[in-house]
């Protein structure tokens, strides 16, 4: 090759490589995004904090000045829980009557005030569902108690007999007004025509609203609360996450979350009892411009939908991962239905003309599953979740230091799987409806707390002796109905402890409780002659007391049995859900009068008052902002989950009986015994492929996705793309595992004659990119354009052949 060649061949390489780094510098593109819903991925975190003294729109007369608060998320928010926290508040009273003294109100509001841009509007704000002092929309004041902001939603009576009547419209996002007063022809206010409720209505009630009426400060003045984040699935009033256009772009509709610090007194009153809203409080709100994730999020036209059932312990993952998998070299829009990982299983095993994506966190009984292949994708557990605030007891003096804590959140809570066992089995006094015998639970404590194994475990938190905490929500835990391996793991870790082994059995354990016999795994115990068989891949309620039905009678009521009296729920995601709200699910009042005649729906309790223990997932719970029992893993050790212990117990996995392509968390294992910071219920979530199917150019398709979820879809973060909290990346092994099943499921679809070539997905990179989101306090920035609105071959050929000829024009001279 003459040297003449050769020197072109070196100009052209500068060229292109030239091009490419210029085009790397001014569009940034990134692997992962694939989307024009993908350029509104958010940074890793967004935690913001606001000062009053520089928020307060009436700072002079700020009923606490040096207030600062802080939200824990304020973009690329779905349905979950935040955390909202401050300093500089003022050491917070208890309402006796009236609201109390200074403490905090959260709520949600939607809309922007027009003649205060950078605020929201405080007719948007989904406030006053439980119509409490301080805490209603409406009220009536003195003449002199009166703002003039106000009189524009106030009517004054013609005689002067009445006081002042003030209530705030909802205007809702979907273009309804809730208003128990209008205005006549000639613009006086009037009361409605028809009855208008301003704390119970289609858009909100003490059931649905998500407002915070009360959150307290300690002596230091700092606090924080746990808030749900309602998107316009729950409250549509809201509209937050309906999708909108931004400069060509699709984002979710922002909406506000406000934080009012309430002092200890209104304008003219002694006491905190006016509404919020009302406009001498709400000039002291501060509020969070949030961003939220478009709800409805659907591929281009024209991209394939791919059907996917299993597991919901991999919902959260795909939710995050779906947007890059609609474009780049997957091209699908990848539909989940969760179910039993068996009949999953089955199903993709058994369908080669309709192709089935299963999702098993292991591996199945009675499955014929011989052409699938096995990629894991990520690693998550089941989470044992819980709300319980400290309410204190009346009968013991109580010391200062425990006193000052009152209301506020227990952190911790460690269970055995014997006690686990209890809280699964009703075997607990107060588990059983009230209104019927339970004398065959013997001499069994009313409910967890009064277990002197409860005491025992967790007798290095000293306050646990000084509270008033009973009844039926702590007496056994929320649990799904459906069936999943996830409840087979469960049984597996309380079945593989002697003592939980034990007491299932019907053996009373060291203070003489014994299981509900209903439960029992003895033939010799059980009532029905026969032993229940465990592990079992549901929660049953196997004890058939029931309440007889007297609604027929004065003052009686409908039947209850376990059921009633303690529903299910309809997946473990939804317990995290409860578990944030402080949703007991306990069976509300008889209301004879209703038609048909029927119990009324629980309500939820406040935080101060919360006591809830949930069956849920660990992404669930991160999601929802719970806080997790720590479980006694095979090593003797209490550990909660979080990535570490996901990770300790990833290492000690072993290889499944059951299939050689797929490891689990054995509990009687040397390695498990060995890995004291396991958190023992962890489970790897694999992704089954039957490579029998009849179009091998899914199999490309799908080993494409499997590419992109083992290779950027391993970084955790916030971002989309990436594993959301409660998940764990896959360790080398399960990751030389998956790259060994991706390689298999493309040599599958090469020998069934797929021409289709593979598009290889980069390593990813630790730093992700960052994109401006859809709501930054206090108003939003510019949209930054996609890189992949370009072009970009066209683009780096023009590139490449403008460097070409300086290059060359320079070799020239």
């Amino acid at each position: 090759m003459s040297k003449k060649v050769i020197r072109e061949i070196k100009l052209v390489a500068a060229s292109l490589a030239a091009a490419s780094l210029t085009l790397g510098i001014l569009l940034v593109p990134s692997a992962v995004h694939a989307t024009d819903f993908a350029a509104m991925a958010v940074e890793t975190s967004s935690s913001q904090t606001i000062a009053a003294s520089d928020y307060d729109g009436a700072f002079a007369t700020a009923p606490m000045p040096d207030l600062k608060v802080t939200v824990s998320q304020t973009d690329n928010l779905t349905s979950q829980g935040i955390v909202v926290s401050w300093t500089g508040g003022k050491n917070s009273i208890r309402p006796s009557n009236g609201g109390g003294e200074n403490f905090m109100q959260i709520f949600q509001c939607w809309g922007e005030d027009p003649n205060h841009p950078g605020r929201p509007d405080r007719t948007t704000c989904q406030y006053g569902g439980y119509g409490a002092p301080a805490s209603a929309r409406v009220g009536q004041s003195e003449v002199s108690q009166l703002n003039s902001r106000d009189l524009q939603y106030t009517k004054i009576s013609d005689s002067g007999a009445l006081k002042p009547y003030t209530s705030i419209p909802f205007k809702s996002a979907t273009g309804e007004t809730i208003w128990d007063l209008s205005r006549d022809q000639n613009g006086k206010i009037v009361y409605a025509s028809k009855f208008v409720s301003m704390d119970t209505n289609q858009f909100y009630s003490s059931y649905t609203t998500n407002e915070i009426d009360w959150a307290g400060s300690d002596s230091s003045g700092a606090g924080s609360s746990k808030f749900e984040v309602q998107t316009a699935a729950e409250s549509p009033g809201l509209g937050c996450g309906n999708q909108q256009k931004a400069n060509g772009k699709v984002i979710g509709q922002p909406c506000w979350l406000v934080v009012l610090p309430r002092g200890t007194h209104d304008n003219g009153r002694k006491d905190i009892s006016s509404s919020g809203l009302f406009w001498d409080a709400w000039q002291h709100a501060i509020a969070f411009k949030m961003g939220f994730t478009p709800i409805g999020f659907h591929c281009q036209i024209g991209v394939a939908e791919q059907q996917v059932q299993g597991s919901e312990l991999v919902n959260q993952a795909f939710s995050s991962w779906q947007p890059s998998l609609c474009g780049g070299s997957v091209k699908q829009s990848f539909v989940l239905s969760n179910a039993y990982d068996g009949d999953a299983i089955q199903a993709a095993a058994t369908s080669t003309q309709e192709p089935i994506l299963s999702v098993t966190t292991g591996a199945a009984d009675g499955v014929d599953d011989g052409n699938m292949i096995y990629s894991a994708t990520a690693v998550a557990g089941v989470s044992v979740s819980f709300a319980i605030d400290r309410i204190l007891t009346q009968s013991v003096h109580v010391p200062d230091d425990v006193a000052a804590r009152s209301g506020r959140a227990f952190e911790k809570l460690k269970l055995t799987p014997t006690l686990l066992a209890k809280l699964l089995t009703s075997s607990y006094k107060s588990s059983i409806p009230v209104g019927v015998s339970s004398s065959y639970l013997k001499n069994n404590p009313q409910d967890l707390i009064a277990d002197p194994e409860f005491k025992s475990v967790n007798s290095d938190q000293g306050d646990w002796k000084y509270m008033s905490i009973s009844g039926t929500s702590v007496s056994d835990a929320l649990m799904p109905s459906s069936r999943s391996l996830l409840a087979q793991l469960v049984w597996k870790y309380i079945m593989a402890d002697k003592n939980a082994a034990a007491f299932m059995s019907g053996k009373p354990d060291h203070w003489g409780m014994v299981v509900n016999p209903w439960y029992s795994t003895s033939s010799k115990v059980n009532p029905t002659g026969a032993g229940l068989i465990l592990p079992a891949v549901t929660f049953p309620k196997s004890d058939p007391v029931e309440k007889p039905d007297t609604s027929s009678q004065a003052n009686g009521s409908g039947a209850i049995n376990l059921v009633t009296w303690r529903p299910y729920l309809p997946d473990f995601t939804t317990g995290a859900a409860d578990v944030l709200r402080g949703q007991s699910l306990i069976l509300g009042g008889w209301n004879p009068v209703s038609t048909p005649p029927a119990y009324g729906k629980p309500g939820k309790n406040s935080p101060g008052t919360q006591a809830t223990i949930g069956l849920t997932v660990t992404p669930a719970a991160k999601l929802y902002q719970n806080i997790q029992v720590s479980l006694l893993n095979p090593a003797g050790k209490f550990v909660a989950p979080d990535q570490k212990s996901l990770e300790a117990a990833e290492r000690a996995m072993t290889t499944s009986a059951k299939n050689s392509q797929i490891v689990e968390f054995d509990f009687q294992s040397s390695q498990a015994k060995a890995a004291q910071d396991a958190y023992p219920l962890t489970a790897p979530i694999y992704v089954g492929v039957n490579t029998k199917i009849s179009d091998s150019s899914k199999l490309v398709s799908f080993a494409n996705m499997l590419d992109f979820i083992t290779k950027a879809g391993q970084i955790s973060g916030e971002s989309r793309g990436q594993l959301p909290a409660g998940y764990a990346p896959l360790d080398s092994q399960l990751l030389s595992q998956a790259r060994a099943s991706i390689a298999k499921i493309r040599a599958a679809a090469s020998s069934a004659g797929s021409d289709l070539v593979p598009v290889p997905v980069p390593e990813p990179s630790q730093k992700p990119e960052k994109v401006v989101g859809a709501g930054i306090t206090p108003r939003d920035p510019s949209i930054v354009p996609s890189s992949l609105t370009v072009p970009y071959a066209s683009v780096i050929f023009i590139c490449a052949l403008t460097f070409y000829v300086l290059l060359r024009r320079r070799k020239v001279t």
